[in-house]
């Protein structure tokens, strides 16, 4: 194993230069500090979390609760979360356990800290956990958690995209979204579609949300189809998020109808991949960049001050794309 010490031997440098080198100390001049970084890569170094622990009493691990659903949001805001945390100098360890098991599985290595995502299954979780020494930060589950919280506000998100649609001349809106199984972080958004139809006096039918066993792929599509033998026709349809929004294309599709020229189509879910799934999307939400920084910084204020303990709301924004249009009345 390739210790600091035969690093500092190569490089003809300290132990300690090495080590703050690594670190990414300010301490150290660039010039040296990329020598020192070529040499450790050339040579296969890894950092030895166990010594490292030892020394600052931080193992300089993340523990991330894998979520219970499997949505394209989640696993690219993971990813950039990754990423982020990476660049600070520390590794994340996924767990794809329940709640309990994972933060117990996490408390044994130690972490420094561990995040949660509030999807229905934890947020019913969170009253079991005993309190830890580890500081714990959940995204999505502001008032349902105990702990520090990372939010967006999706109901304003939904609002948004109503008031989008409104201005452009339409007044008969559906929304795909609303789960069998009872999912807080999709009941608020439900509640403010209804909310903001009634205070704009847009057609207020009771077929207007349309249920599903889930959030995904295939649940969009069938939802669509529902939607498309409505009669009248919705003119338009909000999408709870991309993985139903591309359901809902297929379905659209298949029908021979075009968007927007036909239906105007509003999908949660501020993506980069939204720009490219079959049609520039118009999209209400908060980037995932934006939300992945939040959270970085977050458990990074944690980790310094475990004692600490806030909510974090998230204003979305509406990006308009090709995917939504001025409503022509023949």
């Amino acid at each position: 194993m390739v210790t600091i010490k035969d690093i500092a031997d190569r490089a003809g440098v300290s132990f300690s230069t090495v080590s703050k080198a690594l670190r990414d100390s300010p301490l150290v001049q660039n010039k040296t500090k990329q020598h020192i970084l070529s040499i450790a890569n050339e040579m296969g170094y890894q950092p030895n979390l166990a010594a490292r622990s030892l020394v600052s009493r931080k193992s300089g691990a993340i523990g991330v609760v894998w979520p219970s659903i499997e949505r394209a949001a989640l696993s690219s805001l993971i990813t950039k979360i990754n990423e982020q945390l990476e660049k600070k100098g520390y590794i994340t360890l996924l767990s794809i356990s329940h709640l309990e098991s994972a933060i117990e599985i996490f408390r044994r290595y130690q972490v420094d800290a561990i995040l949660v995502f509030g999807d229905r299954d934890s947020i019913s979780n969170f009253s079991s956990i005993s309190p830890l020494q580890i500081p714990i930060l959940t995204y999505g589950a502001a008032g349902y958690t105990p702990f520090s919280t990372v939010d967006v506000n999706r109901g304003q998100a939904v609002r948004l995209a109503v008031r989008h649609l409104a201005r452009l001349g339409h007044k008969d809106i559906a929304y795909i979204g609303e789960p069998q199984t009872q999912d807080p972080l999709q009941t608020v958004k439900i509640e403010a579609f209804r909310d903001e139809i009634v205070r704009l006096g847009l057609q207020d039918r009771d077929d207007a949300v349309l249920q599903m066993n889930g959030l995904e792929f295939h649940d969009g599509y069938l939802a669509a189809r529902t939607m498309l033998e409505q009669s009248p026709r919705p003119t338009a349809v909000i999408s709870g998020g991309i993985d139903l929004t591309r359901g809902i294309l297929r379905a659209i599709g298949e029908y021979g109808l075009s968007v927007p020229q036909d239906i105007s189509v509003v999908s949660y879910d501020n993506l980069p991949q939204m720009e490219d799934i079959g049609v520039p999307m118009t999209v209400v939400g908060v980037a995932i960049a934006t939300i992945s920084a939040h959270i970085t910084t977050a458990i990074l204020e944690l980790i310094d001050q475990p004692e600490s303990l806030k909510t974090v709301y998230l204003e979305p924004e509406l990006v308009v794309r090709a995917s939504t249009s001025q409503l022509l009345v023949e």
